[in-house]
């Protein structure tokens, strides 16, 4: 009697410690979607904040024989200071990996066997869209060799900060360790100095529109499983800090190449391929 007792005991025990690990599990991961959604507003709102600043003097631009100019203000720096420095740090700090590790092994759950690589042509979308609204009806700040200029001196910028950090950190992609060119995330970078030059150009609400679309583009690279946390957040305070460098040299490229001057035309013939989910666009610029 006292052995079938016990062997009760033993499987009520048993029953009760895998409902404990099933529920803790499931716990967990509930927690662990939670830091991930809210490390997404965090970045969203720091996004709106930057966006709204653009009315104060940290964000302010100066008119100039009929052109708004972005002017330099040391507090431009701090969003993007601050999300390069977070995702720096999430390279080694201890506590920071293991929730990138945690978050990494929540959407492999979530994804399966699925992958969605939309976000390899969607990325360039925020940085057509700064070159060719103005030709749909939405009225620009800046003519077409400006935005040019513009988008071309941040995106040089972009990929030259971005690649010397691959380069020095080299740290290994979620999907393939060996592959060390992890950090930071060029897709994300890409797509937020698109952003950010729309916001600056376009206005606040635009700019809400499309620090949106590109926290989009980061979690996409997460869902991918191509980056690690870290690394979509140090892309996007790079692309943010591209564009606002662009931006500020944009007075002194205007007088040196005479942009200012004479007409000029664009058309944007867009292109996909429905069978490997890439989609681009063929640009036409008269000057």
């Amino acid at each position: 009697m006292r052995g079938k007792g016990q062997k009760k005991d033993v499987r009520s025990t048993f029953n009760l410690a895998s409902t404990r690990m099933s529920r803790g599990a499931s716990l967990l991961s509930r927690r662990l979607t939670h830091c991930l959604t809210l490390t997404m507003i965090l970045l969203y709102n720091l996004s709106a904040t930057s966006a709204y600043a653009v009315t104060t003097d940290s964000l302010a631009v100066e008119e100039k024989e009929g052109t708004e100019y972005y002017r330099f203000h040391a507090t431009q720096l701090i969003l993007p200071a601050t999300l390069i420095t977070l995702g720096a740090i999430g390279v080694k700090n201890e506590k920071i990996c293991d929730l990138k590790y945690n978050i990494k092994e929540n959407m492999d759950q979530w994804r399966g066997e699925k992958r969605c690589h939309i976000d390899n042509g969607l990325q360039y979308l925020p940085v057509a869209a700064y070159l060719g609204l103005d030709y749909i009806g939405m009225k620009s700040k800046h003519n077409l060799p400006q935005r040019i200029a513009v988008s071309a001196t941040s995106y040089t910028i972009m990929i030259a900060i971005s690649e010397s950090f691959k380069h020095t950190v080299k740290e290994g992609r979620p999907n393939s360790p060996l592959s060390f060119n992890s950090f930071p995330s060029g897709h994300t970078a890409t797509a937020f100095t698109g952003a950010e030059l729309l916001r600056i150009e376009y206005g606040n609400k635009m700019g809400i529109a499309s620090y949106t679309f590109a926290s989009g583009i980061a979690f996409m690279r997460l869902f991918n499983n191509r980056h690690w946390l870290n690394d979509v957040v140090t892309g996007a305070g790079i692309g943010i800090l591209s564009a606002r460098i662009g931006s500020w040299l944009l007075p002194l490229e205007t007088r040196l190449f005479k942009l200012d001057r004479g007409k000029h035309n664009l058309s944007v013939i867009p292109t996909c391929n429905p069978s490997d989910q890439h989609f681009g666009a063929i640009i036409f610029a008269e000057f």
